[in-house]
This record gives structure tokens, sequence and C-alpha cells, in this order.
């Protein structure tokens, strides 16, 4: 086929990858108004309103929903359609619990396959995280962003595709909703800091079992706060 001769192709792809760029900003754009909280827990998606709010067609709006629903950040309800995902206390322990297990296996074999580079960029950064955390925007800092930052790392770190697939996708997200949209007061920052860096060590000496074992307590820790707010709440 000359494509030369035939410049409608041409355009049908430009429209194609448009749409493709399209839809993975309005993913993007999505992603954080849930996180953040602008869309509000349990609401309603009105595509409507939506479409006339980022100004785009409802083709490639449709098409951002199905992948927040992959995503688990927006749940379909009979007699009710798209709404935003509720994370109750109880689906956060389910939430934690698998993402201890996991995690564990990732710094397991974080310790395994990690390049000295990657080694020094989590130095670097537990080195911001100590310099910052005391004060107010950078305690805010950590408990939105920067643990995120440590643990992501570690899970590239893994080499395991599959294993980055399930944490970084909706875990991540869901995680990263709860802890936007959650008191600073719950958090832990210097206890995480300092578990930080005994994780580190332990991948940075390769000791594989010791680097699952700490990141499994760290990771219980948090799973146990939440278990005693659910506590707190039921005897209240």
């Amino acid at each position: 086929m000359n494509v030369e001769a035939n410049p409608s192709y041409l355009n049908t792809d430009k429209e194609s990858n448009k749409s493709i760029t399209l839809t993975a900003s309005l993913v993007t754009s999505l992603v954080e108004a849930i996180v953040s909280g602008q869309m509000v827990a349990g609401s309603k998606i009105s595509e409507p309103e939506l479409a006339k709010h980022y100004q785009v067609s409802r083709g490639p709006l449709r098409e951002a929903i199905m992948r927040l629903e992959g995503l688990g950040l927006i749940e379909r309800a009979a007699h009710i359609g798209a709404r935003v995902i509720t994370l109750s206390p109880e689906k956060l322990v389910e939430l934690y619990a698998v993402r201890e297990a996991l995690e564990g296996m990732a710094a397991r074999l974080a310790a395994r396959h990690i390049q000295q580079e990657e080694i020094l960029a989590l130095e670097l950064l537990l080195t911001k995280h100590s310099n910052h955390i005391d004060e107010v925007e950078g305690a805010s800092y950590f408990h939105q962003h920067g643990d995120f930052d440590f643990h992501y790392r570690i899970i590239k770190a893994s080499r395991n595709q599959k294993l980055i697939g399930l944490l970084c996708n909706e875990l991540y997200h869901q995680l990263r909703m709860y802890r936007f949209q959650s008191p600073r007061s719950q958090s832990r920052p210097k206890e995480a800091l300092t578990e930080h860096k005994f994780i580190l060590q332990a991948i940075r000496d390769r000791d594989e079992e010791l680097a699952e074992m700490l990141m499994r307590r760290h990771i219980s820790g948090s799973r146990k706060l939440i278990e005693q707010q659910i506590s707190l709440a039921e005897h209240s």
C-alpha cells in the first residue's frame, strides 16, 4: 500500500494517536481528582458534567472511566451507575494485608537485584526525608508522597514485572487515596523513617530474608494502626 498516495491513512493514525493521548491525559487528571478528594468518595460519576469540565467528548471520557474501573477507583452499583469508591476501614485492612505480603516479596527481590545507583538514590531520598520531617510541609510531603517514593523505588528494583503491575496500579492508587484523605495525625513519619533506614540497610547488605521481614513488619505497623482506629470507633 502506497501511504503517500493515501494521506487519509495518515490522518486516521494521527486522530487515533490524539485520542489515545487525550484518554491518557484524562485518566491522569481523574486519578488525581479522586485521590485528592476533589471527586468525593461515593459520589456518582456524571459523564455530562465531566465532559463539560474537561472539555472533551464522551468517547475518550468513557474510555478513561473504564480504565479507572480497572484501577479500582470507580465501581458500578445497581440502580446507581458508576461512582467513586469508598475505602472502608475493613477494606483498608484487607488492602494492607495484601500489601504486606507483596511488598515483603518485593523487598526480598530488591535485595537480590538492586543496582548501586538505585541504592544511592534511596539514600538521597531518606536524607531528604530526614532533613524535612520535622517541618509541617515536610511531614505532609512524607504522609502523601515521600513514603510512596521509597516503596515505589524498592518495588521497581525487584525487577519482577508482574509484582510491579500488582503493586503499582490498583493498590498504589487506593493507598494514595487513603493517605491524601486521612488526617496526618494517623501517620507515624518518624517511626516510618527509622524503619525505612533499616530496610534499606538490609537491601544494601543483600540480606533478602531480613529485607522481607523488615518490610512486612513495617507495613504491619500501619495495618495495626488502622485496626486500632476501627476498634476505637466501634467502642465510641
